[in-house]
């Protein structure tokens, strides 16, 4: 085509179809529209309410306009206190756990319905600790999911394997059992709106660290096998957290990756600055 032909082609075209559109930041995320999220489990931090209630506060004022959900896993004592700072700010509430009967002669647990109650939107489910520590196995982490959805909150479950497992080349294997096991019984709708969390239990607390790729290469699998387990769409809507000793150094590469979606923090959500800066990633 000669250069005049071009120009006059080019005068014909709407103004709005010269302007050159604005590349996405994750690429990915928007394609299968799902918004970053990450969330920070205190564990069993702080020692106090007093201390509980000046977390809530630095953490949601370093929140910000961060474009990712935030959400904060207080201790069970906190959770009621905490909920109220945070209720006015872009912070959802969550629980480390619950148990899965209703309620009953079980001492020390917490039902589904009580943290329900507290304006709780999110519980963990199958965390490394609760699986180690606790002796949670699959079954009952199972039963966890189920009840927490239908008291109407949304499970954040996590998987991963050991340091063992990994060495053996068999994190692939262990996490899909894992999803097989978890998710028995849920279905595609529930799975849709869930979040999952991969944790590598080698590189929590240890000093180990998870290469980027590494995190990505695994994400990428377990949304092949959720949508072998049920569909693809249904693999495009599930959120995948990055759960391994993340930090505002790690953040930006983690975030970068096409299939991490965010990240479950655990020691970085303790300060306020950090967590701020990890919610509001590059």
């Amino acid at each position: 085509m000669k250069t005049a032909a071009v120009i006059a082609s080019l005068a014909l075209m709407p103004a709005s179809a010269l302007v050159a559109p604005a590349a996405p930041v994750r690429p990915s995320t928007a394609l299968a529209a799902r918004q970053p999220i990450t969330g920070g489990n205190w564990k069993m931090n702080p020692t106090s309410l007093d201390d509980a209630r000046e977390l809530a506060k630095s953490v949601a004022a370093a929140a910000g306009s961060s474009a990712a959900e935030g959400i904060v896993f207080p201790p069970y004592p906190f959770i009621g206190p905490v909920g109220e700072i945070i209720k006015d700010t872009k912070l959802n509430l969550g629980s480390q756990s619950i148990f899965f009967e209703d309620k009953g002669a079980y001492t020390g647990a917490v039902s589904a319905s009580m943290v329900k109650s507290l304006g709780v939107k999110y519980v963990l489910a199958g965390h490394s600790e609760r699986r180690t520590l606790f002796k949670d196995n699959d079954a009952a982490i199972n039963k966890k999911v189920l009840k927490i959805i239908e008291g109407g909150m949304i499970p954040v479950l996590c998987i991963g394997e050991t340091k063992e497992e990994f060495d053996a080349n068999l994190c692939e294997s262990v996490c899909a059992i894992q999803l097989a096991k978890d998710l028995a019984g849920v279905s595609a709708a529930d799975v849709k709106t869930m979040i999952i969390a991969y944790e590598p239990v080698w590189a929590i607390g240890t000093g180990l660290v998870c290469p980027s790729e590494t995190a990505q290469k695994v994400h990428k699998f377990l949304r092949a096998k959720l949508a072998s387990m049920y569909d693809q769409a249904t693999a495009d809507a599930v959120r995948i957290q990055y759960g391994g000793s993340v930090t505002p150094d790690s953040v930006d590469e983690l975030m970068s990756m096409p299939d991490i979606d965010g990240c479950l923090v655990g020691g970085a959500s303790l300060d306020g600055e950090k967590f701020g800066r990890i919610l509001n990633f590059n």
